[in-house]
């Protein structure tokens, strides 16, 4: 049995997670992979007993301080179970000692689920691979002749990076490995490198207006509605590099023209995207807990031109902009600040929850959508021929969509808190429109959808 006592706070990016947690958007991701043949429970569970005794911050279970949230050592064990919970299902309940992600699976496909007060997707990616990795090596064990520990062991819960590099006396040692860093990014990341950009012409702003927001109808019992699609990585890639932008950009100006194309609200609106960026790629730190900074990119439909090049070389130029090693110093030294200052750090965990809740409802009335690139997954080379897609995904209190490439595949994953799916509709005949052949899968949502089930 471990013992209790061993704990840490949360990271500077968790404490939002919990204020910003409700009904609709249980702050919960999934990463998912398909097998080449029906999962087997008990070899899995195998799986999972492994993986879980190398990683001890997903021992951990979330308890509340008078002051800050914090993550307790627990002696609870997980079990795989049957996929039934509606995705991405409430992972954290405040009355309950539970741990902090499950792992399911149904017919060939294994998920892991993850509260994201725990862990990131690129955290939690490395979990979701010794995972994988470990049960395709049970399963077929004439595979491998030597059995190689696929994960490192820990030696206790993780501390954070964020206070590690962005604290006011450590911000020399961030400069410098961030500028160190940013020039081998991408070339060992694994990810779908970017194409050096063309300049674009002088983006006007019209002063300062509402920023436009998808409306629908909400589903029934609040579960997230997700429509995956499934496509060759290779012509996205060339359509990408025509515009001399990277994947994530490319497909985020497609998403904002299909909404464009649906809804007379945003012929002339200003869009407004959520993108999250790695922190790993830019200084050393193989954290498996949050370590990212968010970046927000604007484009003004009425005051510049419609044309889906122009709006990828304005959203990649602001995008690099605020990706630089002193953008990314001035805003995250800012945010630490903040949270270490003697007088935010006195006052009782209740009223902070109501400062972090005001904040997130603030911020989410000045976004249209957010976008998540979790790269290209790799595993072993003997491990990677029984796996097929992969797929990232997210609960939603507005339309976001991630993207995760593997096997030369790419997944993009929609994900809402509505029932209508013309602006994935739309989205899908701007794919295909260009040649890119697309596979969709949707997520049942309403009883019409589901005779004769309960919702």
């Amino acid at each position: 049995m471990v013992s209790r006592r061993s704990w840490v706070r949360l990271d500077n990016a968790s404490n939002i997670f919990l204020a910003a947690m409700s009904s609709v958007d249980s702050k919960v991701f999934r990463l998912s992979a398909e097998m080449v043949d029906e999962v087997d429970p008990e070899l899995l569970q195998q799986a999972l007993d492994r993986v879980f005794d190398q990683y001890v911050l997903y021992h951990s279970v979330l308890r509340r301080g008078i002051f800050w949230y914090y993550l307790e050592e627990s002696d609870l064990r997980p079990q795989v179970e049957p996929d039934r919970l509606p995705l991405c299902d409430h992972l954290y309940h405040f009355d309950r000692r539970e741990l902090l992600f499950r792992v399911v699976y149904h017919r060939n496909r294994i998920a892991l689920e993850v509260f994201h007060a725990l862990s990131d997707g690129t955290g939690a990616m490395q979990v979701f691979r010794d995972l994988v990795a470990e049960y395709v090596m049970a399963r077929y064990p004439g595979d491998f002749r030597d059995r190689p520990d696929s994960a490192p062991v820990e030696r206790g819960l993780e501390r954070d990076s964020f206070t590690r590099y962005f604290k006011q006396d450590r911000t020399d040692e961030f400069a410098e490995a961030a500028r160190s860093a940013s020039l081998a990014a991408g070339s060992r990341t694994g990810r779908i490198p970017d194409e050096p950009i063309r300049r674009a012409p002088p983006i006007v702003s019209r002063g300062r207006r509402r920023i436009y927001r998808v409306r629908g109808t909400r589903t029934p019992d609040h579960r997230t509605r997700a429509v995956e699609l499934d496509m060759p990585a290779e012509p996205v890639l060339r359509l990408a590099r025509q515009t001399g932008v990277s994947v994530t950009i490319f497909l985020t100006a497609l998403f904002l023209q299909s909404i464009r194309e649906v809804d007379e609200r945003a012929r002339d609106a200003i869009m407004a995207v959520s993108l999250p960026v790695d922190l790993r790629k830019r200084f050393p730190s193989n954290s498996t807990r949050n370590f990212f900074a968010t970046t927000r990119l604007e484009y003004d439909f009425g005051a510049n031109d419609h044309a889906l090049p122009a709006v990828c070389q304005s959203l990649n130029e602001q995008l690099r902009a605020q990706t630089t090693p002193e953008a990314l110093e001035a805003k995250l030294v800012k945010l630490i600040g903040f949270e270490l200052n003697p007088a935010i750090r006195l006052l009782p965990r209740p009223l902070k929850d109501a400062i972090l809740g005001g904040i997130n409802r603030f911020n989410n009335r000045s976004l249209s959508v957010a976008v998540s690139n979790l790269g290209r997954a790799s595993f072993p080379d003997a491990v990677d021929s029984r796996i097929g897609a992969v797929c990232l995904m997210v609960s939603a209190a507005r339309p976001q969509f991630c993207m995760i490439s593997h096997a030369g595949r790419l997944t993009v994953t929609f994900t809402a808190p509505f029932v209508e799916l013309d602006i994935q509709r739309a989205f899908v005949r701007a794919l295909t429109g260009q040649s890119v052949p697309v596979g969709i899968s949707v997520c049942r949502v309403t009883a019409d959808e589901l005779p004769g089930k309960r919702p």
